[in-house]
């Protein structure tokens, strides 16, 4: 069966789960911890996501991300594939890391937000990692232990999450790790770790009346919220989809951008293809490997292939036209049609 395509919205809140290969241990030492954590930050940092709730098991990683202006999956990529090459080379093995690829689901914030930093970092109190609330509370490798002001993670949306909670820090702080306790005392939330239809019908209880009922239902396992929720992300989905298609109906191709390209920053054709130090060929040359990559989808050893440089040298270019656009403003659908 074919997977299905992420489901990647700037400003949507994403559960992500990464999962050790047959279930096999991720992080063996305090340095394995840090290290995933090091590389986490580096990636926030870099692509200007928001880390809301984490938790970092022996196994597992749960993180609840909220996505900035580039997709999620390029991020997620960079720190699974550091991290691999780091665990790998330490321990002296090769092959995967993870299980399968790494699970992420879009979350209806209003309903859940709050729902999920209490099941992400409940992990270690229920795993028995440490004992009740007050092991967690100075358990390194949560987000927790950080809203309880025992470590700093400079990284961390904290106050995304205690202003749920009143204005006051102090005060919200007491009221989110009564939340906690709470959450700890109820049990395991089923509703969190059901399969697609089930999360996103709103747990088992709804989805039985729902069949009762005979009512319409729209479900996904990529999304976590009602009907209504569900549809709208596929629909804003499908949009992306759909101009990524005309795009390429279009006729555009790696000619075509960098003719473009080169009007754009003011360069001569053949310039986009030569080596050099000239500001403007430099950035006309990261701009075309970030449109051909992002927009285009063309393969980046195509692209390494036309500009005759490496594949590596293509995805830095293509991290640091992204960066150039964001900065200019510059947006491909603004382009002329070829």
């Amino acid at each position: 069966m074919p997977r299905h395509g992420r489901i990647e919205i700037p400003g949507g809140v994403y559960h992500i789960i990464v999962r050790g290969i047959e279930r096999r241990t991720l992080f063996k030492d305090k340095a394995d911890y840090q290290k995933f954590l090091n590389i986490l930050e580096k990636g926030l940092k870099s692509f200007k996501h928001q880390c809301l709730a984490w938790v970092l098991m022996p196994n597992h990683v749960h993180l609840l991300l909220r996505q900035g202006d580039a997709p999620l999956s390029k991020m997620m990529r960079g720190i699974l594939t550091g991290y691999a090459l780091y665990f790998n080379h330490k321990y002296k093995r090769s092959g995967y890391v993870y299980q399968n690829r790494y699970k992420s689901i879009m979350c209806q914030e209003d309903v859940y937000f709050l729902e999920l930093v209490r099941y992400i970092h409940l992990n270690p109190v229920r795993a028995g990692i440490v004992m009740a609330i007050e092991g967690l509370d100075s358990y390194p490798w949560t987000g927790h232990s950080v809203l309880a002001g025992k470590f700093k993670r400079s990284w961390q949306s904290t106050e995304e999450v205690l202003k749920l909670f009143g204005p006051d820090t102090g005060a919200a702080w007491k009221k989110y790790r009564a939340f906690m306790i709470d959450g700890w005392n109820m049990g395991k939330n089923r509703t969190l770790t059901g399969g697609g239809i089930v999360r996103s019908a709103g747990g088992w209880r709804k989805l039985m009346q729902l069949k009762a009922s005979d009512e319409r239902w729209q479900g996904d396992e990529r999304i976590l919220g009602d009907g209504s929720f569900v549809e709208d992300a596929l629909r804003a989905a499908d949009a992306k989809m759909t101009q990524r298609a005309r795009i390429q109906q279009e006729g555009w191709t790696l000619e075509t951008l960098a003719d473009h390209v080169c009007k754009l920053v003011s360069i001569c054709r053949n310039d986009i293809k030569r080596r050099g130090r000239n500001g403007s060929i430099t950035k006309g040359r990261e701009l075309f490997c970030f449109w051909a990559k992002e927009e285009l989808m063309i393969d980046g050893q195509a692209i390494a292939n036309y500009l005759n440089m490496s594949k590596m040298a293509v995805s830095k270019n293509v991290r640091k036209g992204e960066d150039y656009a964001r900065q200019m403003s510059l947006k491909f659908i603004s382009l002329q049609r070829p």
